[in-house]
């Protein structure tokens, strides 16, 4: 190494070889202490990765002067120790190596040069669904079932582990992706190539950021880009501002950490942090375990930033001890962060850096909440939901509206269940589902569900038996302490036996509800509610037929199932009645932090987690028994459904494409504020009547054979026809909601794909109108990828999230951007027009280019590829079209 910035220093350990680390600490100025500890990893990181570009760049120097260059779109190349996937997107991704192999040899390079370089972990967790629940054979059932429908994908990914080196696969069953990441697959120091760094990881999940709760620098970013990192390729990010964010104070004994994180969530959204890293720092977090901050980091893509990093400190040391890491290894990760000033300690504030911004909460203020009924972000006091929930169901549609006259307020629906009577309102609660990485990774909110459900059981309440209940744990260790600690029975009692390990009904899997509960919901035109421990509640996610899902502790879940609806007030309102006739309310059977504590420090242990982690590649008997190709090469089935050679590369020449002007195109969908991923690619069910399903229906398929758009990411024409399929879509075009869209040139109104069709026969070109936060959400790449194929060419947004800019760029296509102050309002723009948009010879990042319609009016917007890579990218027709060129040549 030639960088000057390596240092060689005195072992770490006795026992250990000479080892060689960066120790950016020694250089002798007094502004690499000021830095931001995640500025500090980043720089690290990027020096280790592509020291000779920093140092000809001068680059180090810009980035120690981090808040002086930081508007000046200061590029850096950052190169992650580590990538992180799971299968709904893993499985595109092997796919695009699998075609990007096939299209090297086209142009005579070596098709093994497409490889990952940069090691990858493959998590198997989103396949599996809540088919069976409240039943003691529900986990076996549902896993079978996960296998059967999904046999041909985990084959095909198997093979991927084989014929890709570096590339390791965790079978289903195991757990979900981040919460093994925090449990197992984190180092926080790397130990490799003879040095010592920093961990840092990206994903193919937006989530990703959950492990920044344990000093690890990571987020989440689109498949095409994990496929460029994986091929060696740096992420070439423009240097982040840094909101510090200071915790005060001492949570109150009744809060718990989904409480802080949808608080959290409601403030950053209010700051406005996209595109910026927070950092905690203050006293206050020196209050929260391991678990809490990752509950907090993980829900970063909720408020929107890059990142949502907690510097390493003795609590996350003691974190590795508990989950059964190697002592001596954690010993030694602990030195090297001293030996580098990487080591917090919150309570010392001389160690506070430099932040851009820095906005506060004390802890103590925080009180039970919810968010909903439609966004993460509408935090809602657990006191003001019953009066919050009926003002919106009067309210004009929309986040906080479902537009129910007045006279409907009160309307109720009887049907039989199981051969008893019962009845649905506005506000019943039909799905109540403990899930998500952001909560099953916490012991004291699962414990807290656990202590919650043995009292009420001991009280003799009970859920009403048509609400869809359901435990699916992060990860195999929650079991094995819920089990332990004794709660686990009284769990099952009301309904929540485990289903399954895996995302579920988080990201939408959460299997069907009764057909008498969707009559009664159908029939009375109910606002139904879910309930879940996740992060996410956008609309037509969870499930098609619960239009209000809210986000809740697992206490607050099982809280709400026995209430059986959103419309009570806990203070006032008894949960239910005893056997005796005893009024319990939600205060008596709620277990105290004491209470919580206690149990966690007895049963939550460090030989758990080797126990369950030491077994987990070889564990699942129905994964060893896999059959897979051992060719190097795919052989692509024609008559697949599931796995497709997809398009994106045909015609590829070694030669580049100067990139034309964009002339006449058609506005395909007019759409307002907060589109999010799932509303452009939905992950969940295959409706009947959708183009998705007329395709698959054509390949001989029946309804109970679709599985989900999340299980088909590996076949283009399923996921082409699924783009902009949700049924919640909001289309100005439209007056009401649904995937349907107007084709121009006839007038008439058809499916988004059907119209995009038409458009693509006849050679118009096509692009998108959207306003503020265009793609929040989830990572998906086929997000971009499906609008891509549909021939939209460009979005003009009057702002993106960050991931689905960087996966519009990604897929060439060109994100736009209204300039400030300016939006379709105010442009009187309708989307009936023609647009042209002038494409310059000569670009530059974040350049203004020129629009015409075909009224006449001119206006300008900004074309935000953001730095010069993304510039490279685009004249390529996209990163995966630039890495083959690289590749081939």
């Amino acid at each position: 190494m030639s960088n000057p910035f390596v240092r060689i220093v005195e072992p770490l350990d006795a026992k250990q070889p000479l080892k060689k680390f960066f120790n950016l600490s020694k250089l002798e100025d007094v502004r690499y202490a000021r830095l931001p500890f995640s500025i500090r990893v980043l720089l690290e990181a990027a020096i280790r990765n592509c020291d000779e570009f920093l140092v000809k760049k001068g680059d180090v120097e810009n980035i120690l002067n981090w808040k002086v260059v930081q508007h000046k779109n200061v590029e850096v190349p950052f190169k992650p120790a580590r990538v992180i996937l799971q299968d709904f997107t893993g499985v595109p991704a092997v796919v695009d190596f699998a075609a990007m192999r096939d299209a090297v040899k086209k142009l005579g390079g070596d098709p093994e040069k497409i490889n990952p370089i940069c090691p990858a972990d493959l998590v198997i967790d989103h396949s599996i669904q809540v088919d069976f629940n409240r039943r003691s054979d529900s986990l076996q059932k549902n896993q079978d079932l996960e296998f059967e429908r999904n046999k041909e994908r985990f084959e095909f990914l198997k093979w991927g582990s084989q014929a890709f080196k570096n590339m390791r696969i965790i079978p289903p069953g195991s757990g979900i992706i981040h919460q093994v990441n925090l449990e197992y697959l984190a180092r926080v120091v790397m130990d490799q190539d003879g040095y010592y760094y920093p961990d840092s990881v990206v994903g193919t999940d937006s989530h990703t950021t959950m492990i920044d709760g344990l000093g690890v620098l990571g987020w989440g970013v689109g498949g095409i880009e994990a496929e460029a990192v994986m091929l060696g390729q740096p992420i070439s990010m423009v240097l982040p501002e840094v909101v510090g964010y200071k915790l005060l104070g001492n949570p109150q004994p009744l809060v718990t950490s989904t409480d802080i994180v949808l608080t959290i969530t409601k403030h950053l959204r209010q700051v406005g942090v996209v595109g910026k890293f927070v950092e905690f720092f203050g006293p206050g977090v020196a209050h929260l375990s391991i678990a809490d901050r990752a509950t907090i980091a993980n829900m970063c893509p909720e408020y929107g930033a890059t990142a949502a990093y907690f510097p390493v400190d003795d609590i996350s040391i003691g974190y590795l001890i508990q989950t059964g890491r190697d002592k001596e290894k954690v010993m030694c990760t602990k030195r090297y962060l001293e030996a580098v000033g990487m080591l917090r300690d919150f309570k010392n504030s001389s160690q506070d850096p430099d932040f851009t911004q820095v906005v506060e909460l004390d802890l103590h203020t925080v009180v039970p909440c919810c968010s909903g009924p439609k966004r993460p972000q509408d935090k809602v006091a657990v006191s003001d939901m019953k009066k919050d929930f009926e003002t919106c169901l009067g309210a004009k549609q929309g986040f906080k509206g479902f537009q129910i006259t007045p006279d409907r307020h009160n309307s109720v629906v009887k049907f039989n269940f199981e051969g008893c009577d019962f009845e649905l309102a506005h506000g019943s609660v039909v799905i109540a589902a403990i899930t998500s990485c952001t909560n099953t990774s916490n012991p004291s909110v699962m414990l807290g569900a656990g202590l919650l459900a043995k009292k009420a059981v001991e009280a003799g309440l009970t859920v009403k038996p048509y609400i869809k209940t359901s435990l699916s744990p992060g990860s195999g260790v929650v079991t094995y302490y819920l089990r332990e600690s004794g709660v686990m029975s009284y769990l099952s009692q009301l309904g929540f036996d485990v289903v399954g390990y895996g995302c579920m009904t988080c990201i939408g899997n959460s299997g069907p509800l009764p057909e008498s509960v969707v009559e009664a919901i159908t029939q009375g035109d109910l606002v139904a509610v879910g309930v879940l421990s996740g992060n996410r509640n956008f609309e037509g996610r969870v499930h098609p037929n619960t239009r209000a899902n809210y986000l809740a502790s697992p206490p607050l879940v099982i809280a709400y199932a026995i209430a059986g609806t959103i419309r009570i007030d806990f203070e006032k309102e008894p949960l239910g009645i005893s056997p005796s006739g005893k009024k319990i309310f939600l205060k008596d059977i709620w277990p105290t932090r004491n209470e919580i504590q206690a149990v966690e420090r007895q049963f939550v242990i460090p030989g758990m987690f080797k126990e369950v982690y030491q077994k987990i590649e070889t564990v699942n008997e129905s994964w060893n028994a896999l059959n897979a190709p051992s060719d190097k090469l795919y052989t692509w089935n024609p008559k697949s459904t599931y796995i497709k050679s997809p398009p994106f590369f045909d015609g590829l020449t070694l030669a580049l494409q100067t990139p034309k002007t964009i002339e006449d195109a058609y506005v395909l969908l007019s759409f307002g504020d907060s589109v999010t991923t799932d509303h452009i690619s939905p992950a969940g069910n295959i409706a009947r009547n959708s183009p998705a399903a007329r395709y698959l229906t054509s390949r001989g398929l029946t309804p109970r054979e679709f599985n989900s758009y999340g299980s088909r990411r590996g076949n283009d024409a399923v996921m082409a026809r699924g783009t902009f399929a949700n049924i919640r879509l909001v289309n100005k075009f439209i007056d009401k909601q649904g995937p349907q869209t107007v084709h121009f040139p006839s007038g008439e109104t058809l499916d988004v794909f059907d119209a995009a069709e038409r458009y693509k026969q006849a050679g118009h070109p096509l692009i998108v109108l959207a306003g503020k936060e265009y793609g929040a959400g989830s990572s998906r790449d086929w997000a971009a990828k499906g609008p891509f194929l549909l021939g939209v060419k460009a979005v003009l947004a009057e702002s993106y999230e960050r991931i689905h800019r960087s996966n519009l760029v990604g897929m060439g296509v060109i994100p736009l951007q209204y300039l400030p102050g300016e939006d379709a309002g105010t442009l009187g723009l309708t989307g009936r027009e023609r647009y042209t948009i002038i494409i310059p010879e000569k670009l530059k990042p974040q350049m203004n280019v020129q629009i015409k319609l075909d009224t006449g009016k001119t206006f300008h917007a900004v074309m935000r590829f953001d730095t010069d890579v993304e510039l490279t990218y685009f004249h390529n027709g996209g990163i995966l079209n630039y890495m083959i060129r690289k590749m081939a040549s």
